[in-house]
């Protein structure tokens, strides 16, 4: 077609960040990164250039969080494997749409991401899921840059004048099916957020001591929430101490619960995460209902349950039903390509968690597989500031999401997004009343306004 792009160049960026506060999630604690910043120059069947952008933390912590390797070169490996994605995306034959660009370099991705490790003696090798994060911010680039070039928002290019239908990749059941049929035909005008609760976070002003930054931001939860009135709360659990996660669980909804009627917000949502640190589901279950033997409300205000257990699904194959049964259970680090989708369905987990940090063009796949066959999806980020967080924002605004999108880099990475994008985007980068305002979400390709935050 002749709005297929043909990838002239791609150019990549890192930046090294500090966290404001350390963020801890799973067994890691993460306090400093790198964020990727790429620009993708593409050229369309017209003959007409543009480029696009795309960005996301390098972040090994949750991509490859094992501790037989330190921080350093597990984050000089990522580096590599993203040049190389962005030489092998500049060098694909093309022209194509984003989408199949990215689908045709899968297996690509995966064999050069095991190259990468082995010729660097890095055991064990980065897992797919980190492939996926050094190949997100590329695919975020194509995709901005193919609605530029094509003069359109980059979420209207997915339907029958712009590619195939998506029997091509999710079979004949979806013959005559495009992804227009499965997303909003505009952005919602504002998206819940989700504040992150991390494990060393400190939930009330009283626990604040000389350690915390004085730059006149909140600190604590109950601070956050005066500020911003976030009623949808994901809290970071240990997965290895029950008493401490139904307590933090229980302190979290509490501390909700006296903070926001004093802003007229009756509503509030909690979602729990302990980053697969779970050996079996019965904790998670466990965990539930010694949460509603002491707090019904706090219960009823669990959303769901997010990746209790390890992330290699064939590991020991855990039947998620009764989990399920009590609340739904959402698989995030499994879910990397169509197959551990399939496997997760088949295990009894309940719903997907999307990330732009997997790839946009896997989420606009998954959503519409999990919207036709009625399986809930949330959208989560990997501390996504910058162009990451206008991306995602917008993606959420796009999808029929559970409800709205994480987005916590304000909270540990506010110095990673400039004074343009808090400017252009300032509704997205300030909450209020616990949404975002996407008005800033204009214009062609992912609406980032770049003509704006480029000062040209």
């Amino acid at each position: 077609m002749k709005s297929d792009i043909q990838v002239k160049q791609i150019e990549v960026s890192f930046e090294p960040f500090v966290a404001r506060t350390p963020l801890k999630f799973g067994a890691v604690v993460m306090d400093a990164l790198h964020f990727c910043r790429v620009k993708a120059t593409v050229e369309n069947g017209e003959g007409k250039v543009a480029d696009g952008w795309g960005g996301i933390f390098v972040a090994d912590f949750w991509a490859w969080p094992t501790f037989d390797l330190p921080h350093e070169p597990k984050q000089a490996a990522m580096m590599d494997v993203i040049q190389r994605y962005a030489d092998m995306a500049t060098a694909y034959p093309g022209p194509a749409h984003p989408i199949d660009i990215f689908l045709d370099l899968e297996e690509d991705l995966r064999a050069m991401n095991e190259q990468v490790c082995a010729e660097r003696e890095l055991v064990p090798a980065q897992p797919f899921l980190g492939a996926l994060v050094c190949a997100s911010p590329i695919d975020a680039a194509l995709h901005d840059a193919f609605g530029n070039v094509n003069g359109i928002d980059c979420y209207d290019g997915y339907g029958p004048e712009f590619m195939s239908d998506l029997s091509k990749y999710l079979g004949p059941e979806f013959a005559g099916k495009y992804i227009p049929d499965y997303i909003r035909s505009e952005y919602l005008p504002n998206v819940p957020i989700f504040h992150l609760v991390g494990g060393l976070d400190k939930l009330t002003e009283a626990e604040k001591d000389d350690s915390d930054p004085d730059d006149g931001k909140p600190v604590s939860l109950d601070e956050w929430i005066r500020a911003e009135g976030m009623y949808c709360l994901k809290v970071k659990l240990r997965g290895n101490d029950l008493d401490w996660d139904v307590d933090r669980m229980l302190a979290v909804h509490r501390i909700g619960g006296e903070e926001l009627p004093k802003l007229g917000i009756e509503e509030m949502h909690l979602t729990a995460d302990t980053n697969e640190q779970c050996e079996t589901p019965d904790y998670i279950i466990e965990m539930l209902h010694r949460i509603k033997e002491q707090s019904e409300d706090c219960f009823d205000r669990i959303l769901y349950i997010e990746q209790p257990t390890e992330r290699d699904l064939t590991a020991h194959r855990y039947d998620m039903r009764e989990l399920s049964q009590l609340k739904p259970v959402i698989v995030d680090e499994s879910l990397t390509d169509l197959e551990s989708f399939e496997l997760a369905m088949e295990l009894g987990w309940s719903g997907v968690a999307l990330k732009t940090c997997k790839g946009h063009s896997s989420d606009m796949i998954f959503a519409a597989k999990a919207r036709e066959l009625g399986i809930p999806y949330a959208l989560q980020d990997l501390t996504n500031p910058s162009l990451a967080l206008i991306h995602s924002v917008g993606m959420g605004a796009r999808l029929y999401t559970i409800m709205g999108v994480e987005a916590n880099s304000r909270q540990f990475f506010p110095d990673a997004t400039t004074e343009a994008e808090q400017r252009v985007h300032a509704g997205i980068f300030n909450v209020r009343r616990g949404v975002a305002d996407t008005s800033s979400l204009q214009g062609t390709g992912l609406g980032y306004q770049m003509d704006k935050l480029l000062g040209s």
